[in-house]
């Protein structure tokens, strides 16, 4: 036996390969894919995981890194290959001035709870908390102070990479540049991120939430192009919700959040008294408990089995001269009468010029809507509802949306040549670049 038969078979004993480790890795939160690998890796380290992608590369293995298992439609899994579990890859700290360094398999929970006792925190968190670190950047990550500062992988300022060619790197926007920016939203399509260093901001003890309602879409939007436009408020976000007594059967829902200084409240006159809202409501809040307030309905529908059924979710940013059509066709449209019963419509404004990762797609215009259609099936009845979500998507597509890519959606090799546009040449070169064997990634359907 050789030297290198002899490191094959020790990486080779590493591999979980038990039937329950393998259905676990099999699924992700979508519950859509099933997929099983070939085995399990918990690397511990940098090494571990530069070891893993020098044995599959040469091997054309597929490569997948999972920490929460948040994915959609089997974008984070490897069938017939390995996925590298970095759960113990959870290192959050030290937070050093306006900075924290974080391992990629730590959750956004965990990062917020170690830094907010410095009174800093990511300016941008996802709504959900207990995505991970590595998965939520490769999408790039949205949130509702995405209208003031961008992406969450905009707050990246380095990061400690693999790539699928097995090579060990640090890179910025000064150090390996290149990689760096196909790394943050590239989708793990170059390299399998080990550790972040964020950037972060003072963080409010207190919130003011106000929600705000309107009975009609084009009231809403105004209302929503304005504050986003004036950045009155740290946190914008809204939602399409059913009704009975309205022109179209939807009212909509402004979630304008204000920092709170306890002895210095917000000036509820000046941020609300240009608003054409009907009705609102107020509340104060921590600001732990408001940007983790998601857990809540998480342990209630983990409790249910709810959060274990399929999501056939679907994520789109719309330009903002097509946002209303696209809207009021998805809420009319009988394949998706179900958001009325168990589903839940975000819709709110983002800024362009605050999405700074270069491979993160956006529709034309200043200002762009994310509409987020999040469903839960019953089992054995989601492929209508994917059906329905492709279909949504080549409607919103036709008037100049692109989804983002976080989504229970089907995407071909054409569909993704189409998404990343005159950024394609720019993506094919890194991907021939640092995973030359075109391991990484492979979930989300691009055909290298």
């Amino acid at each position: 036996m050789t030297s290198s038969d002899r490191v094959c078979e020790r990486f080779e004993e590493l591999l979980d390969t038990r039937p329950e480790i393998l259905r676990e890795a099999a699924e992700d939160f979508g519950r859509l894919v099933c997929a099983p690998p070939l085995g399990v890796l918990r690397p511990r380290s940098a090494a571990g995981v530069r070891d893993a992608l020098a044995y599959a590369g040469p091997r054309g293995i597929p490569v997948a890194a999972r920490a929460g298992g948040h994915s959609m439609y089997g974008q984070g899994q490897a069938p017939g290959g390995i996925v590298l579990d970095l759960r113990g890859l959870n290192a959050v700290g030290p937070v050093t001035g306006d900075r924290v360094e974080v391992q990629a398999g730590a959750l956004w929970r965990d990062v917020l709870a170690a830094t907010l006792p410095y009174g800093l925190a990511p300016p941008v968190l996802t709504d959900y908390l207990g995505a991970g670190v590595g998965g939520v950047l490769s999408v790039g990550g949205l949130g509702g102070a995405s209208h003031r500062h961008g992406l969450v992988a905009d707050s990246v300022l380095e990061l400690e990479v693999v790539t699928g060619a097995g090579e060990h790197l640090v890179c910025s926007p000064e150090r390996h540049g290149a990689l760096f920016h196909a790394v943050l939203a590239g989708l793990g399509q170059v390299a399998v991120v080990v550790r972040a260093t964020l950037r972060l901001s003072p963080a409010p003890a207190l919130v003011r939430r106000h929600c705000l309602y309107y009975p009609g879409l084009d009231a809403y939007l105004a209302d929503q192009r304005l504050l986003a436009t004036d950045g009155r408020f740290a946190y914008l976000e809204g939602q399409a919700r059913p009704a009975e007594d309205t022109a179209d059967g939807w009212t909509y829902m402004v979630e304008a959040v204000a920092a709170h200084r306890g002895t210095a409240p917000p000036d509820d006159r000046t941020l609300l008294g240009d608003l054409s809202f009907t009705a609102s409501e107020t509340e104060d809040l921590g600001y732990a408990e408001f940007a983790n307030r998601v857990a809540a309905d998480e342990e209630v529908l983990s409790a249910t089995g709810e959060w274990f059924h399929p999501h056939p979710w679907l994520n789109l940013l719309l330009p903002d001269d097509t946002a209303a059509s696209v809207v009021t066709g998805v809420l009319t449209d009988p394949a998706f009468r179900d958001l009325r019963e168990n589903g839940l419509v975000l819709l709110y404004p983002l800024l362009t010029r605050t999405l700074r990762a270069p491979l993160f797609r956006r529709p034309r215009g200043e200002i762009v809507h994310l509409l987020a259609l999040l469903r839960t099936a019953a089992p054995g009845t989601a492929d209508p509802m994917v059906a329905a979500n492709r279909r949504a998507y080549e409607h919103a597509r036709a008037k100049g949306a692109v989804a983002y890519p976080a989504n229970a959606l089907p995407m071909s090799p054409g569909d993704w040549r189409e998404h990343y546009g005159s950024g394609w040449g720019t993506l094919a070169e890194a991907k021939g670049r640092h995973d030359p064997h075109g391991v990484l990634g492979r979930g989300h359907g691009m055909g290298w």
